[in-house]
């Protein structure tokens, strides 16, 4: 087990995926740092953090112009886009698209996207029970974030893709694997865990252009 530190300065964020169980985490704890947080939503009532500095925007990532509305004066951004059963299948990866076109007409390059183990060249290191899920009730899901990684890759922001194990709703521990090497597993890791390693990645550059799993 292993814990990563790095001391951040307060900074402007835009949150993609903020009423989501990571979502949350990020913007509570962005909040708790000192960021200045502006987030997309559909529903405001979904979002039950309140904060002077937090910032809401109604609307959908599929709507480019609240996703510019939203990065408007952010210097990084934070994507944790899901899918669920109300949306097209094709939201995290279009939603993405819209974001990083966005990031680019406005000169922000800093762009951390939470993925899943799984997907990609991480394939091996999730359980063949979970490879089966993959194939059948989460294949349109994998699908997506497989589309939404390759659209990252080929920006040319300096860009990090987060890939955590099973999350869970547990406390932060501050203690847990990460990092490039294939035989961390797809253990389960608290989504509080995901989101300040996440916000890590705003400042650091350790894993800049790669795709380092936590679990």
């Amino acid at each position: 087990m292993t814990k990563q530190d790095k001391s951040q300065q307060s900074m402007k964020l835009a949150v993609f995926g903020a009423t989501g169980g990571t979502g949350k985490e990020i913007i509570s704890q962005a909040l708790a740092a000192g960021h200045e947080v502006t987030v997309l939503v559909r529903d405001s009532s979904r979002l039950t953090v309140t904060h002077d500095k937090l910032y809401l925007v109604i609307g959908d990532v599929l709507n480019p112009e609240k996703v510019e509305e939203t990065l408007a004066g952010s210097e990084a951004v934070c994507c944790s886009l899901g899918n669920t059963a109300n949306n097209p299948d094709n939201v995290v990866s279009e939603g993405t698209r819209h974001i990083i076109q966005g990031m680019q007409k406005q000169g922000i390059q800093r762009l951390v996207v939470v993925s899943a183990l799984g997907v990609g060249d991480s394939q091996d290191q999730v359980s063949l029970a979970f490879k089966m899920m993959m194939k059948t009730v989460l294949r349109k899901a994998y699908e997506d974030k497989e589309r939404q990684e390759q659209i990252v890759r080929e920006s040319d922001l300096d860009w990090v893709i987060v890939r955590p194990g099973g999350l869970t709703n547990a406390s932060a521990t501050g203690e847990y694997q990460f990092g490039l090497d294939p035989s961390i597993g797809g253990g389960q890791v608290s989504r509080a865990d995901v989101a300040a390693f996440v916000l890590q990645q705003l400042t650091d550059d350790t894993f800049l252009h790669q795709t380092p799993a936590i679990a």
